[in-house]
């Protein structure tokens, strides 16, 4: 599926060539074609390919070991790979020296691209370039009593328009409600999209950046042809703007609507079908005047 929303990217979005797509992603031009051509975005299945068993397979672990101890020597205490290849044979391995090179070169390699410290991202975009997304649980008294909200917070990077949407949960179908009343809103779909590692987005967290995308999630982004980025563990400050949005509107709107007694969620700020700007003053359901706009019925209100 990932790779699928990459080619639809660079094709339907970038408008780069089918040819230069298939050779950039590494597939056949016919695959690249045949799925551009499906009227929908559909997941390609192909039956599962079991690895088979190299002649070093056995001994990749205690390889990694030696390499790994042989960081920390001095460079005169080290042994080479040869030394390596030959204590190998004493243990039993039948193969040549190709596989031992090969594999001590890919672990170098990956331990040279590695993460080595803490990183620091200057938090400046370009109009149009990303949005980042948050949720928040809110509370607001909802036809007499006090209900638990799910606020889906959806900001530009750049401009900082924001729109708030307002659920009874975070599943799936909230989530994809979010992300089109925003787009909507806000006229249009910037290039990239910042998140956290939720779980309707991530299904498993791997090493620095790698991330198991749900699937269901990944054919949203390729529908909206936008690129996501997931931030790193517990490194809030990636998608800063969106968390001070969270807290803002807390301290703002949030509060205030939970002083009001609301007679249904669709009666409430977070159902907006328009971009909240600072300062705007709107006409509420109480007919007084507010810092937030009046709602719009739209649909996944209850």
């Amino acid at each position: 599926m990932s790779t699928l929303s990459k080619l639809r990217r660079l094709v339907l979005r970038d408008g780069v060539s089918v040819r230069e797509a298939s050779r950039r992603l590494g597939i056949s031009r016919n695959t690249a074609s045949k799925w551009l051509s499906e009227p929908e975005m559909r997941e390609p299945k192909y039956p599962v390919r079991v690895k088979a068993q190299g002649v070093l397979t056995p001994y990749e672990d205690t390889l990694a070991r030696w390499l790994k101890a042989d960081q920390h020597r001095n460079k005169r205490e080290r042994r080479g790979i040869k030394a390596m290849f030959e204590a190998l044979r004493a243990m039993g391995y039948g193969g040549s020296r190709g596989p031992v090179y090969s594999f001590a070169k890919q672990w170098r390699l990956a331990q040279d691209h590695s993460a080595r410290g803490a990183g620091f991202v200057p938090l400046s975009f370009e109009l149009g370039e990303a949005f980042q997304f948050d949720w928040s649980t809110e509370y607001a008294f909802i036809g007499g009593l006090r209900r638990r909200l799910e606020v889906a917070h959806t900001k530009l990077a750049a401009s900082r328009a924001f729109v708030l949407s307002a659920f009874h949960s975070q599943a799936h179908e909230m989530l994809f409600e979010a992300h089109a009343r925003a787009f909507a809103v806000l006229g249009g779909v910037t290039k990239r999209g910042i998140y956290d590692n939720m779980k309707t987005a991530v299904d498993k967290v791997g090493a620095g950046k790698q991330r198991s995308v749900n699937a269901r999630f990944e054919a949203m982004t390729g529908h909206y042809l936008f690129d996501p980025e997931f931030c790193n563990r517990a490194a809030g400050w990636e998608k800063g703007i969106v968390e001070k949005n969270v807290q803002d509107r807390r301290r703002g709107i949030w509060r205030e609507a939970s002083e009001r007694r609301w007679a249904s969620l669709s009666s409430t700020p977070g159902c907006s079908r328009r971009a909240w700007t600072p300062g705007a003053s709107c006409a509420t359901p109480s007919g007084t005047s507010s810092r937030w706009p009046r709602c719009g019925r739209t649909r996944g209100c209850a």
